[in-house]
C-alpha cells in the first residue's frame, strides 16, 4: 500500500477554497498557474450552455446508424430537473484546483475536456449514447464509409472458443497476396498470443493500422495444425461486407459481415452474380452481424420483398416514421436467413421484416435484441456524440428490443465449427430445409 494521507491538511484546504480565504504565496502562484488550464475548462461550460440550441440547428445533419442502443435524453422533463451550470463551473473549478495543488504527474488537458464530454454522455446510462473523440469519430467514419487501411480479409469469432478465423480473403488483397487463406485461425500478431482477444478489440488495434505499415500474422492451418508466418503489408481497402459463392443444387449462399455505406449495392451485385450462375433458392447469412446504416438495410429489403411497410420508428414524442419498399421487383424464390445471438440492431430490422412477410425460415439462435436507433452528430470540432433517439419496429409492431428474434429452428453452432465452411452445422440445416422445398 503506497498511499499518504494529509486528511486535516487537505480537508482544510477545501474548505478555505469554498470561502475564499486568500492562500499563501505559493499557493497563489499555483492558483495563478491554473487559472490559465481552467480557461479550457469554462469554455466547456459554454459549450454546454449551446448544446441545446445546436442541437435544434445541426439535426437536418444527422446520419441515422444502427449500432446497438438504450432509450434516455439529456433533459429530464418529468421533473422539470436540468444541469445546474454554475455549480459545475465551481465544482470543475475545485477540482482543478485540487489537481494543480496535489497531483502528482503531468495532466493532459485534452484528454481532461475529452473526458468530461464522455462523462456527461455516460451519466445518461445508455451504453449507446457515447461521445467520440477526434480520433474515434474518424475511425467512426471509416468503419460506416466501406474504406479502412488493413489487409482485406473477413473473419469471425466463434462465441464459445472465442477462436478468430479467417472466412475470405478479398481478391487483390495484401491478406491474398501475403499468402493467407480462409479457415486460418489467427494465433498471434507481431509474436503476441491473441486466442481469446474480443475480435473487435483484435481488429482495430492489431490488424488496421497506417497505409504502408507491415507486421507478421502468425496462423494455425489444417488439421495438422501447422503454424505458419505470414508477412502482411496495410493498404487501403474496400470494405467487401457481402461475400457469396454457390452451393449444391442451386442454393445460392450469401454472407452480409455489417451495413456499410457500400454494402447494398454489393448485396444486389452478389445476387445477380449468383443468378447468372444458375441459383434458385438463396440463405442470406446475418450471423455476427452488429449492424450498420438503416438506408441500406431499407433498400436491401426493398429489393427482395414486394412493395409495402418494412419498417417505422417512434421517438420519445410518439413521432412516427415509415420506410417503405417501393420497387415491384421482388426475389421470388425459397430464402432462409441465419442469425445468432451476435445478430443485432440492422440485421434484426432485415430478418424481422423478412419473417413478417413469410418470405421464408429463419435458422440459427434467438437474435441479440436491439430495437433502438442512434442518430450520428458531428459538433463542428471534429467530434461527435452518438445518441439514442428512436425505437423501431417491423411492420407488425413487434418491439424486440432487449428480447431479439427467435428463429423458426432454433440450432446451435458444433463447438470448433466455422461459420460458411463444411463444418457449418447451421448452414447445413438451412440447405437441408432449402433441399425439401421441392
Amino acid at each position: 500500500m503506497f498511499e499518504h494521507h494529509e486528511n486535516d491538511d487537505f480537508e482544510e484546504y477545501i474548505k478555505e477554497r469554498k470561502k475564499g480565504t486568500t492562500e499563501t504565496d505559493v499557493e497563489q502562484r499555483i492558483e495563478e498557474r491554473a487559472k490559465r488550464r481552467r480557461g479550457k475548462l469554462n469554455g466547456f461550460l459554454c459549450f454546454i450552455a449551446g448544446m441545446a440550441v445546436s442541437f435544434v440547428l445541426v439535426y437536418v445533419g444527422f446520419v441515422i446508424a444502427l449500432n446497438k442502443g438504450g432509450f434516455t435524453h439529456i433533459f429530464t422533463s418529468g421533473n422539470g430537473s436540468k444541469l445546474d451550470y454554475k455549480k459545475i463551473e465551481e465544482k470543475t473549478s475545485l477540482l482543478q484546483s485540487i489537481i494543480d495543488k496535489y497531483f502528482l504527474f503531468d495532466e493532459d488537458m485534452t484528454k481532461v475536456e475529452d473526458g468530461i464530454y464522455a462523462g456527461m454522455m455516460n451519466g445518461l446510462d445508455d451504453p449507446y449514447t457515447v461521445y467520440y473523440t477526434k480520433e474515434e469519430y474518424k475511425a467512426l467514419n471509416e468503419d460506416t464509409e466501406g474504406k479502412y487501411s488493413g489487409i482485406g480479409a473477413s473473419v469471425s469469432q466463434n462465441p464459445k472458443t472465442k477462436i478468430i478465423t479467417i472466412v475470405n480473403v478479398f481478391d487483390n488483397s495484401p491478406a491474398k497476396e501475403g499468402g493467407l487463406l480462409p479457415g486460418d485461425i489467427i494465433y498471434k500478431i507481431d509474436g503476441e498470443e491473441v486466442t481469446g482477444t474480443d475480435l473487435d478489440v483484435l481488429v482495430k488495434t492489431k490488424i488496421r493500422g497506417v497505409e504502408g505499415s507491415s507486421f507478421t500474422m502468425t496462423v494455425i492451418r489444417g488439421d495438422e495444425k501447422k503454424q505458419v508466418d505470414l508477412n502482411l503489408t496495410r493498404r487501403s481497402i474496400e470494405v467487401q461486407t457481402v461475400s457469396s459463392k454457390m452451393l449444391n443444387d442451386g442454393i445460392g449462399y450469401v454472407a452480409v459481415s455489417q451495413f456499410d455505406a457500400v454494402t447494398s449495392e454489393q448485396f444486389k451485385s452478389n445476387i445477380e452474380s449468383l443468378k447468372s450462375q444458375g441459383m434458385k433458392k438463396l440463405i442470406v447469412d446475418l450471423r455476427g452481424n452488429p449492424g450498420g446504416l438503416l438506408d441500406q438495410v431499407v433498400d436491401m429489403l426493398d429489393y427482395i420483398l414486394p412493395e409495402g411497410l418494412v419498417l417505422y420508428t417512434e421517438d420519445k414524442n410518439g413521432n412516427r416514421e415509415e420506410y417503405y419498399a417501393k420497387d415491384p421487383g421482388e426475389l421470388k424464390i425459397p430464402m432462409v436467413v441465419l442469425v445468432n445471438e451476435n445478430s443485432a440492431s440492422a440485421s434484426e430490422v432485415f430478418t424481422a421484416t423478412f419473417k413478417d412477410f413469410k418470405w421464408g425460415k429463419v435458422v440459427g439462435k434467438t437474435t441479440f435484441g436491439k430495437g433502438i436507433v442512434q442518430n450520428v452528430l458531428p459538433l463542428g470540432d471534429g467530434t461527435a456524440i452518438k445518441i439514442t433517439t428512436q425505437h423501431y419496429y417491423p411492420p407488425s409492431g413487434y418491439d424486440l428490443h432487449k428480447v431479439g428474434i427467435k428463429p423458426d429452428v432454433d440450432v446451435d453452432l458444433n463447438e470448433g465449427a466455422v461459420i460458411g465452411s463444411d463444418s457449418d452445422n447451421q448452414l447445413g440445416t438451412a440447405v437441408d430445409i432449402l433441399k425439401s422445398e421441392e
